[in-house]
């Protein structure tokens, strides 16, 4: 279970402190992996300051909440679903926007604003109750203390402080952000209900303040609508007696304009349109007759048709047929009679007579006809004339129609105004809608039985877990933290050198007022005994076995001496010639009789200064009377002949020699000695101070063959879970007996 030494080849200084570091950065190698054995080991060792921390901190949390004024938190809630104003004047007033969360989160703001707050206030008469009014607690002891310091350090007063007007109440505000801070509103998600809470130390309060908070929220909603249904209704009044003076001044304005202008306000503008029209159909009329006229008159003077003139002169038509038919028998009897033939003669005199008649016949055709056509052109003329007279007339009356027109049109639109002015007055004064809030309570906040904090479980539960979470650091902390040697592996690791026993303290109610070299004489069995053999045995296996050691340790206090003399007395009780020489020259533990110091000076021999323990069998040289000029006694050729006397007369020469870190005695000693024996305390030493010591040994010369840890505590170290703890466990209780 144990090492044995490694001769005299011994790790370097440089080598050691490569382990130290990498031991202290925890990657060093022999160093158990991290998995839930070590862990658990961990935990187990450092059990009691992680059950401490457990304990402490739900201790702590029942002191704080039995300490703690409890406080009640009431919860009403409500729906805030506003109705939607008809009427468009109002829409600027009382618009209603899509509800959104920015609207609910709003109307939580606003509900939790300073209006409803003073309200509440107010109503419970919170200014005179000391929850909310700091200003009514008792005054603590640091008051006076605290108000000189603000009347110090406060700027100079305000030289306008005389004048009227608000002043600062600080008591007053303190006591509105106390009640703001007491009232909690939340909107719920996905929906339009708020949830209204009031926390005070009395729940009656508590629910009052709630269910105040939504009174004050609604009945403000109500009276804001009222008051803008009012100011809307003024303004629509005021806007009423403005239209209705302008409607009045654009009619006076219109007819002052007609009576200058001469426009009859009636059926004149519909007359001169249908005089110029009946002046254009009779115009028409006169134009077609004019044509037929002088169509007759060309028909008339042969500039048409046969045909045509026929038609327009039928007397004519009968005189040209009586022509052409004399005609023609004029030259039927030209063919038969000739030219100069009587009947010839009288049918050319009728047919010279027949062209009289026609001729006359239509000049008098021709001359009525163009009577008549000059008469249709006199007539199309004078109503040509009229025509153009009217329409000048109705163009002068249309210039001044346009300004009457646009005056009209103004009136018209101010009328217009006016009558939806008066409609929405109605509208104003008879819609419902305007009465209703657009929140109402859902339900209200009820009298609460328990207290909302402190909130005992969940505290008790976040304090059992801080604690456990705590201690688990603490524990990290602590194992991270903790520089002393543990186990024979943090010997090996850090010194480099073989952990030849791992000696327990022996507890003083099995002592019984006996020393430790009684208690290891009278019970062999024990364990304390066996380590004690393990380390006899770690040296006495050495491949040259030293016959002079020398026992040190870093630091007093780490048990060497002790159990140099407990060695000596296992080594003793196994058959060997063994002394203990005491060579803390500085500080003798016995000053009563001569040892070393006299023996160095030559003032006594060894055998008048050697003592004998009657029950081990083993020597033992005491250091004597203490001397300062120490160091030079022990690197002086006496102490080289004295260590060559016991050399030759012993098996074993036990050096106990001071402490190595601060006395350097012990290096000139261990430098004389064969080996040296290097004593760590249990949990006590730190690593570094033990590497120092070491390096100064081997400095020194000194060849440590071994180091060993003292005082373990068995009980501790069974449970600590480290692998060399196995030795103390209790399937070798058969083995050990105290």
């Amino acid at each position: 279970m144990l090492d044995q030494p490694a001769g005299t080849t011994q790790p370097s200084t440089t080598a050691r402190r490569e382990r130290l570091q990498a031991r202290l950065a925890g990657d060093a190698g022999g160093v158990a992996p991290l998995d839930g054995a070590t862990i658990f080991a961990i935990l187990r060792r450092r059990k009691w300051l992680l059950l401490a921390s457990m304990l402490l901190c739900p201790l702590l949390a029942v002191v704080a909440i039995t300490q703690l004024t409890p406080r009640y938190t009431a919860t009403g809630t409500m729906l805030y679903d506003a109705s939607e104003y008809k009427a468009r004047e109002l829409e600027s007033i009382m618009r209603v926007d899509p509800i959104t969360d920015a609207v609910m989160a709003s109307q939580a703001e606003v509900l939790r604003g300073m209006p409803v707050v003073e309200q509440v206030a107010s109503r419970l008469n919170l200014p005179a109750n000391p929850e909310f009014n700091a200003s009514l607690r008792p005054r603590l002891w640091l008051e006076p203390a605290l108000s000189l310091i603000r009347r110090v350090f406060a700027p100079a007063a305000d030289p306008d402080g005389d004048l009227p007007g608000p002043r600062l109440d600080p008591d007053r505000n303190a006591t509105l952000r106390a009640v703001r801070a007491a009232l909690t509103v939340t909107p719920v998600k996905a929906s339009h209900v708020l949830e209204v809470s009031f926390t005070a130390e009395d729940p009656v309060i508590a629910a009052a303040g709630a269910n105040n908070a939504m009174d004050v929220y609604v009945k403000a909603q109500l009276g804001a609508k009222y008051g803008a249904v009012a100011k809307a209704r003024e303004w629509l009044e005021q806007r009423r007696d403005e239209l209705r003076r302008d409607v009045r001044r654009e009619e006076d304005a219109i007819a002052q304009y007609r009576a200058r202008n001469g426009l009859v306000e009636g059926m004149h503008a519909r007359l001169g349109s249908e005089q110029i029209s009946l002046l254009t159909e009779n115009l028409e009329h006169a134009r077609n007759t004019l044509a037929e006229a002088e169509a007759k008159l060309d028909a008339a003077s042969g500039r048409v048709g046969a045909a045509a003139q026929a038609a327009i002169a039928p007397s004519v038509v009968q005189l040209r047929a009586r022509h052409d038919q004399l005609s023609a028998e004029l030259q039927s009897m030209l063919g038969r009679l000739g030219s100069g033939h009587p009947e010839v003669q009288a049918l050319r005199a009728q047919l010279a007579d027949a062209d009289r008649t026609v001729a006359a016949e239509v000049g008098r055709v021709v001359g009525a006809i163009d009577a008549e056509v000059r008469a249709g052109r006199e007539r199309v003329s004078a109503m040509q004339r009229d025509l153009t007279e009217q329409q000048a007339q109705i163009a002068l009356d249309a210039q001044a129609q346009v300004p009457l027109n646009a005056m009209l049109r103004d009136a018209e639109a101010s009328r217009g105004l006016l009558q939806t002015v008066l409609e929405r007055i109605q509208q104003t004064a008879q819609q419902p809608a305007i009465q209703v809030p657009d929140a109402h309570e859902i339900s209200l906040a009820l009298v609460p039985d328990r207290p909302s904090f402190p909130r005992a479980v969940p505290w008790m539960a976040a304090a059992t877990a801080f604690g456990i979470v705590l201690g688990l650091l603490l524990v990290y902390v602590r194992e991270l933290s903790d520089g002393t040697f543990h186990t024979g592996d943090d010997v090996r690791v850090v010194l480099g050198l073989p952990c030849l026993g791992l000696v327990p303290r022996v507890a003083p109610r099995k002592l019984r007022a006996s020393s430790v070299e009684e208690y290891v004489t009278h019970r062999p069995h024990s364990v304390l005994a066996e380590q004690l053999r393990a380390l006899h045995a770690g040296l006495s296996l050495a491949p040259e076995r030293p016959r002079v050691v020398a026992v040190t340790a870093a630091q007093a206090k780490e048990g060497k001496t002790t159990l140099a003399h407990a060695l000596a007395c296992v080594a003793a009780l196994n058959g060997e010639r063994v002394i203990v020489v005491n060579c803390d020259v500085r500080h003798p533990a016995h000053r009563d009789g001569k040892g070393l110091v006299e023996c160095l000076r030559e003032q006594a021999t060894l055998a008048e200064v050697i003592r004998h323990h009657p029950v081990s069998g083993a020597d033992f040289l005491p250091s004597g009377g203490g001397e300062p000029n120490a160091l030079g006694l022990l690197m002086s050729t006496t102490m080289t002949r004295v260590l060559q006397t016991l050399r030759q007369n012993y098996d074993l020469v036990l050096l106990d020699t001071p402490p190595a870190e601060a006395i350097t005695d012990a290096r000139v000693i261990a430098g004389l000695a064969d080996a040296t024996l290097f004593f760590v305390r249990w949990r006590a030493t730190s690593r570094a101070t033990a590497l120092r010591a070491l390096e100064l040994l081997e400095e020194a010369h000194a060849t440590v063959v071994g180091a060993a840890l003292t005082q373990v505590d068995v009980n501790v170290h069974v449970r600590s879970g480290y692998p060399d703890a196995d030795v103390y466990h209790r399937r070798y209780g058969g083995h050990f007996r105290e």
